[in-house]
């Protein structure tokens, strides 16, 4: 399928276009561990002129700043901002051609309460905004969860895409099933692609049809290859012998809910029972969502082991390398992780804006959302 649509512009607009449009040197906002950043420098389209470099980021967390520096630009620590983004400058920041920024979603998220813009953390995608306006890239990524197209009864999403038209970008958002692309966990977000409105560049999602045969199971991200000894972050979680005995007697894909679980390793618990407590893997499937949780039964759990997945197991299944080294004590990196966009799966939409501005053609597919924030 023809995936890049070229407003009429002369042949050697085009070129000289593509040619100033190569080497993307990429701002992140709220950036997290490093997933998006993973898959934006490691995007590789078959042409080693076009590609995407780290700039700078920022993020509130500290013992992220210190994951992402690590591991992304452990030569350049200096551009790595530590601090509230109400607190930045943005205009001061150095320049950009593309920004990546996935605002919190504590608001957004079906699992909160959604108070989305009337929550803390809502109105916090308007810093991505002001950036787009300040800086002007080229094109943007912006990152959220699904929750995103129904809180505040659908509004707060079309209020988003608007905004950023109104900063001047054309804008193409679309709901993605990670486990479809061969992430080996359901993970569903909404990805906005903007590019900016005077550019002839038009964006197709990639589609998720080359990895229709991909074995993602979580079986198999975890045991091919085993995880070596010695890999970091990945000790074992000490559970209590009543959790290892409730364990035993929940099958694979089963919780503490429909379990068939004697009356002493039952949970008391009113009201809603949330399918996620005490879950063991199916490991014939894709992980379920992977979250920075941890308390109250919501660790992720082996299939066959009485046991909570280690932090490495876990990144496994946000498909980050074995070699790529968390920051902190063993819960902040459990946050971390659960709060990560996977590598590869951020990796194949930003080779699709790679090739997008390339001019090389790739499977791709409609947008399941529309820009006027129809969802």
């Amino acid at each position: 399928m023809q995936s890049v649509h070229l407003f009429p512009e002369s042949l050697f607009y085009i070129m000289v276009m593509r040619f100033k449009m190569s080497v993307f040197k990429l701002g992140e906002l709220f950036c997290g561990p490093g997933g998006l950043a993973w898959g934006a420098t490691h995007a590789d389209i078959g042409n080693k002129d076009f590609k995407i470099v780290h700039a700078w980021s920022n993020d509130y967390d500290f013992d992220t700043c210190r994951t992402y520096t690590r591991n992304i630009c452990p030569d350049n620590a200096g551009s790595v901002i530590c601090g509230d983004v109400r607190k930045l400058d943005l205009d001061s920041l150095p320049p950009i051609d593309a920004l990546a920024f996935g605002f919190p979603c504590n608001d957004f998220s079906v699992v909160g309460e959604q108070k989305g813009f009337d929550g803390k953390f809502g109105p916090l995608y308007t810093y991505g905004v002001s950036v787009l306006k300040s800086h002007k890239p080229l094109w943007f990524l912006a990152e959220n969860v699904g929750g995103l197209r129904s809180a505040n009864e659908g509004n707060a999403f079309a209020k988003i895409l608007d905004d950023m038209k109104a900063a001047g970008y054309r804008v193409y958002p679309n709901l993605y099933r990670f486990e479809k692309y061969g992430v080996p966990q359901a993970r569903h977000r909404v990805i906005i692609i903007g590019i900016r409105e005077d550019l002839p560049f038009e964006f197709k999602g990639p589609s998720s049809a080359p990895y229709a045969n991909v074995n993602n199971t979580c079986r198999n991200a975890i045991e091919n290859p085993p995880i070596p000894m010695d890999a970091p972050n990945n000790e074992i979680t000490k559970q209590s012998a009543m959790v290892v005995e409730r364990l035993r007697h929940i099958q694979p894909g089963q919780n503490a809910f429909n379990a068939n679980l004697p009356p002493e390793l039952q949970l008391n618990v009113k009201g809603a029972k949330i399918s996620q407590i005490y879950k063991r893997l199916d490991p014939n499937k894709p992980a379920y969502t992977v979250t920075g949780s941890g308390g109250g039964g919501t660790h992720i759990y082996h299939w066959d082991e009485p046991r909570a997945l280690t932090n490495r197991e876990r990144a496994r299944l946000q498909t980050f390398p074995d070699n790529y080294v968390f920051e902190g004590s063993k819960e902040s990196v459990r946050k971390q992780i659960g709060m990560a966009v996977p590598c590869q799966g951020a990796k194949i939409i930003f080779e699709a804006i790679l090739k997008t501005f390339a001019g090389i053609e790739y499977k791709s597919m409609e947008s399941s959302l529309k820009d006027e924030g129809d969802i």
